[in-house]
């Protein structure tokens, strides 16, 4: 406990708390027209809602949550694939848990589970490949999803695969890229931003090179951040100090854990197995070119949109869900007009709430919002 306590010292955070609300005098910001910072990871959602970071700062500073949640970005017609491909009798279809209840069109993974589905949860990809050699008569599917965070051990488990001779076990791939993301944010009409916290487990494998663009093309600075609250305070001093001297370059706040060239090994891995697709949808933010990859043809036998047929279809989100607009920062989890009454974590309409990264799950959790004060509120509205 002795490394975690000192990344959250109160005395500390109160020490950068009072040198950033300096840094905002400087900058000269009005609460009309706040500092807007965005935090990609969902995981720094987290941490600013648990551990009362905004409360910190001065109204003058305004977090703008990312899409930084690889579950929460998943379009719904993905989640019905998911389904047809686990309520195939021959298939085990085994997942993260975050996946499991994340709504389909249709249903969710769990409640294909309820209804017969041989749906399994798993802690890796490893796991999965497991299954495959305890049950050679069966497909095994593992759903392979998340930023290059996660993108390796997945590469790395289909090459084990290929080594033992494993040919019972496919992926669904459904893994995504950051740097594609974080330039069509910058590039959406109307959006705009200060400075951004850079996820901090993506560049553990990406590195902080590929960055570059943000601070040389968009004139953003960017700071890859650690995810204790210490880590977020600093983080942020570092932007704003940016912009007081007038710079705009990436910085790393995370050197303990985040290199500047990434992780040879995870990349190499990921080089030899995946291969970017010319374009992915995403939840809110739409097609987006090269941002998600899929299986090479090498190792097309552990593609299981190779093996099976899967549906593919597009399906719009409910009209009453918002996910699209907070995912893009447009508006804040609170101001969906369904947060928090049609949509909680027991009932979930949208990915958002569903996640331990989605930003409105972690209002939900730690906004301390007043529910039925909403509703009330609403009502209010539709009286008018």
């Amino acid at each position: 406990m002795k490394h975690v306590d000192e990344f959250r010292d109160p005395a500390k955070a109160r020490a950068l708390a009072a040198e950033i609300r300096q840094l905002a005098r400087q900058i000269g910001r009005g609460p009309d027209n706040p500092l807007l910072v965005m935090e990609v990871c969902g995981g720094h959602t987290h941490a600013i809602f648990r551990y009362g970071i905004q409360q910190l700062l001065p109204d003058t500073i305004e977090f703008v949550h990312g899409p930084g949640c690889p579950v929460c970005v998943l379009p719904m017609g993905r989640v019905d694939d998911c389904v047809a491909l686990a309520e195939r009798p021959e298939v085990i279809f085994t997942t993260f848990g975050d996946a499991m209840r994340v709504p389909g069109s249709r249903k969710s993974l769990l409640k294909a589970k309820a209804e017969g589905a041989d749906v399994r949860m798993v802690y890796s990809p490893l796991d999965a490949l497991q299954l495959a050699r305890d049950n050679p008569g069966r497909e095994v599917i593992f759903f392979g999803l998340g930023f290059e965070t996660t993108m390796p051990s997945t590469a790395m488990t289909v090459l084990e695969a290929k080594r033992q001779g494993i040919d019972n076990f496919s992926l669904f791939c459904n893994h995504i890229t950051i740097i594609p993301t974080i330039k069509a944010i910058l590039d959406s009409p109307g959006m705009q931003l200060d400075g951004f916290l850079g996820p901090g487990h993506v560049s553990m494998v990406i590195g902080t090179a590929p960055y570059q663009f943000i601070a040389q093309h968009y004139r953003k600075p960017l700071v890859v951040a650690g995810f204790e609250p210490l880590d977020v305070l600093q983080s942020l001093w570092m932007v704003l100090r940016q912009i007081v001297d007038g710079r705009c370059e990436i910085e790393n706040q995370y050197g303990r854990i985040v290199p500047e060239h990434g992780n040879e090994v995870a990349l190499r891995s990921v080089q030899e197995v995946f291969e970017l697709r010319e374009f992915f949808e995403w939840r809110g933010l739409g097609s987006i070119d090269h941002s998600g990859v899929r299986v090479r043809e090498a190792y097309a036998q552990y593609d299981a949109e190779r093996k099976f047929p899967v549906p593919n279809l597009k399906i719009a989100d409910p009209k009453s869900c918002q996910c699209g607009e907070v995912l893009k920062g447009a508006i804040k989890p609170r101001d969906c007009k369904v947060f928090g009454t049609a949509c909680t974590p027991q009932t979930p309409l949208g990915s958002l709430m569903v996640s331990s990264e989605g930003a409105c799950a972690a209002y939900y959790q730690y906004a301390r919002i007043d529910t039925s004060r909403l509703r009330e509120d609403r009502q209010d509205k539709v009286s008018a």
